[in-house]
């Protein structure tokens, strides 16, 4: 073998392990991608306290095998760990403009009624 050989048959693997970078598509690693995604819903689903139906009309796309076992794994962890649910902050296609002008609103009208009530209790 010349050295010629040996320089090509030493580089050959290296070109190789970048095809990632070069767009080639992967079929095993979208497929490992997807299903994990679906798994990390279907855990957060379980952790905001949404039911297992729940979580497959707000993730369509999603695999219900791999959310299913999502929810589940979140579930038994819960349960062993003593977890409480933690309520979403944000509903599900709600615009975030609307919340915000709803949420000073509802402040300034506290506010208002904490006021007026602290107001009689000083007379």
């Amino acid at each position: 073998m010349s050295l010629r050989h040996i320089v090509v048959l030493a580089v050959f693997p290296l070109l190789l392990s970048a095809c990632d970078r070069l767009g080639i598509a992967d079929p095993a690693r979208e497929a490992a991608q997807k299903e994990a995604d679906a798994r990390a819903t279907g855990s957060a689903c379980r952790h905001a306290g949404r039911a297992i139906e729940d979580c497959y009309a707000l993730n369509p796309d999603a695999a219900r095998s791999a959310v299913y076992a999502g929810w589940k794994e979140m579930n038994d962890y819960m349960r062993e760990n003593k977890i409480e649910n933690v309520k979403p902050e944000i509903a599900h296609n709600a615009p975030v403009a609307d919340e915000n002008a709803s949420a000073s609103e509802s402040a300034s009208a506290s506010e208002s009624a904490s006021a007026s009530a602290s107001g009689k209790s000083k007379k």
